[in-house]
């Protein structure tokens, strides 16, 4: 069998799926590798360096898509202006694919049906469940550290003011407010890299494990009284919560934001659409010039206007929807996820390269379409066949 490497085609995306070290071994596990050309430039990996490792280097994503059976990517499949194709048409009828794919998103369920329609196996990264055995498998928490990281690199060079409290000849310049909603591994980046910076930092979580883990960083946490029953789901993420519920949770933002510099908005239900905390009429009432960094919005966004794949400003705020921020971040960010996706395939094809392993938990877990049928609950709850 043979797994193929294409060269990712989201914008400013420079990460790449496999590594030379990673590609050494799954020639080791039997299988063939195949890497399309400059798959490697962002993270300064050259086809010479693929070449050594084993791989067979490709001039074009058609041949990587239609002659592999197992098409590793980082993010989800997109339409190809430059072949004027969805990279979905390119595959393999009845292949394998294994990407972050975002299933539950709204702009991402046609891809989806697609992926349906050609009879394509397909896993998304995002999936991976929280347990012991997944750790070195889960490429979200990987990727998720970078983001918290990068997205606040990026407000600080938006944002035109200091971050720290700086001295000057004339007085004291106050330092630059954060607001950080959503305090999993994103949101603790987050906090950790604006409280080095200088900033002050508040931050609110539904979770009151969460919210200790804020404090323990220095944040300010902002306090919201909800049952915990409601409020923390399975495997210790956030659960889904009522409509009365998000409103009271959106009273309790909305001063918050007021008097907020910088906004991370990073709440997940995993596998759904992410919950819209954030109003138009919260936004207008912002300060001008302020900042959101909507990192939820893969999955539809925190933030009911945030534009995806966009940096956009509305009522004199700037609303960051870039998608792949830790493809910013490229060389770090991939060497992490290229040894996720190993660690993945090895689980997926544990009883032999010619079988999946769809018993397996993590598996079913991350398992969007098979045998031409969704299987995903997130994604089928969001298009109402749930």
């Amino acid at each position: 069998m043979k797994i193929g490497i294409p060269k990712e085609i989201l914008a400013e995306e420079k990460r790449v799926a496999a590594l030379p070290e990673t590609v050494k071994k799954y020639i080791d596990m039997g299988f063939e590798v195949a890497v399309e050309s400059s798959a490697g430039d962002g993270v300064s990996v050259s086809d010479d360096d693929y070449g050594k490792a084993g791989a067979k280097i490709v001039s074009s994503p058609e041949m990587v898509f239609s002659e592999s059976d197992i098409v590793l990517k980082v993010k989800q499949p997109v339409f190809n202006e430059k072949r004027d194709v969805h990279e979905v048409n390119m595959l393999r009828d009845g292949g394998v694919l294994v990407t972050f794919l975002h299933p539950a998103a709204p702009e991402n369920h046609d891809m989806i049906k697609r992926l349906r329609d050609k009879n394509i196996s397909a896993f998304t990264m995002d999936g991976i469940p929280r347990i012991s055995r997944a750790q070195r498998m889960d490429a979200l928490s990987s990727m998720s550290t970078v983001t918290g990281y990068k997205a606040v690199l990026m407000a600080a060079n938006k944002l035109p003011k200091f971050i720290p409290m700086i001295g000057t000849a004339i007085g004291m310049i106050k330092p630059a407010r954060f607001l950080i909603i959503g305090s999993g591994v994103v949101g603790l980046q987050a906090i950790a890299t604006a409280r080095r910076l200088g900033g002050e930092v508040k931050a609110l979580d539904i979770r009151k494990n969460a919210c200790t883990e804020a404090d323990s960083l220095g944040a300010k946490v902002v306090e919201f009284d909800i049952p915990q029953e409601l409020a923390v789901g399975e495997g210790g993420y956030a659960g889904s919560l009522e409509k009365k519920w998000l409103e009271m949770e959106q009273k309790t933002i909305g001063p918050c934001l007021e008097d907020a510099d910088v906004v991370v908005l990073s709440a997940l239900v995993p596998g759904e659409i992410a919950p819209a905390l954030v109003t138009e009429s919260m936004v207008s009432r912002m300060k001008p010039n302020s900042v959101i960094m909507d990192i939820s919005v893969d999955q539809g966004g925190n933030c009911e206007i945030t534009e995806p794949g966009e940096f956009c400003q509305k009522s004199g705020v700037h609303i960051c929807g870039i998608q792949n921020i830790p493809g910013r971040m490229a060389v770090h960010a991939g060497w992490l996820y290229a040894n996720n996706m190993y660690y993945y395939i090895e689980n997926l094809f544990k009883n032999g390269k010619n079988k999946l392993d769809l018993e397996d938990e993590i598996v079913k877990s991350s398992l969007v379409t098979h045998q031409s049928t969704i299987y995903h609950k997130g994604a089928l709850k969001a298009m109402g066949a749930l």
